[in-house]
């Protein structure tokens, strides 16, 4: 058990060598844009092809500085609350 608890922390989960939610957003956002640009104006999609591996490239050394970036981009996300501090003082007080 405890081996498995240890690769799940040391190896992130990754998407063709990078990490797995930039990964996902890059393509998320980029494929849409694509078929748009190729039923609107009838745009090869050669171009998009090159813009989303120069873009999974970004996401690939961005995961190689940093490989937990999945797991911090989570984290800001559920952590971003901003509570009302019953007293007035500077920052954020989680506790009331």
């Amino acid at each position: 058990m405890r081996e498995m608890i240890y690769k799940a922390v040391a190896n992130p989960p990754k998407i063709l060598w990078g990490p797995f939610l930039p990964t996902l957003l890059n393509l998320g956002i980029q494929f849409p844009i694509m078929f748009m640009c190729m039923g609107i104006w009838n745009l090869n999609p050669i171009f998009f092809i090159a813009t989303i591996a120069i873009g999974h490239i970004i996401v690939i050394a961005m995961g190689v500085k940093d490989p937990h970036i999945s797991t911090m981009i989570q984290a800001y996300g559920q952590c971003r609350v901003i509570s009302n501090n019953l007293y007035k003082s500077k920052g954020n007080k989680f506790a009331p």
